[in-house]
């Protein structure tokens, strides 16, 4: 996912969106656990777009105290 594309979504959308990756990462830990796992790369995928949805709301978040300043 580009980090263009996260911006460009409301607070809501990355909501929802931060939940279907969750739970995705969590059926693929299972696949894992129980060796059905065919694509070991989508872990990396899940986790990174994860990171960067909490990165663009955690800027969000900054940018609203400063201005509530």
């Amino acid at each position: 996912m580009k980090a263009e594309t996260i911006r460009a979504k409301s607070d809501d959308e990355l909501s929802s969106e931060m939940l279907e990756l969750k739970k995705e990462q969590f059926n693929l830990r299972f696949q894992q656990a129980t060796g059905q796992l065919e694509n070991t790369a989508r872990f990396r995928h899940v986790r990174r777009s994860i990171a960067q949805i909490k990165t663009v709301i955690n800027q969000r978040v900054a940018e609203a105290k400063q201005a509530g300043k």
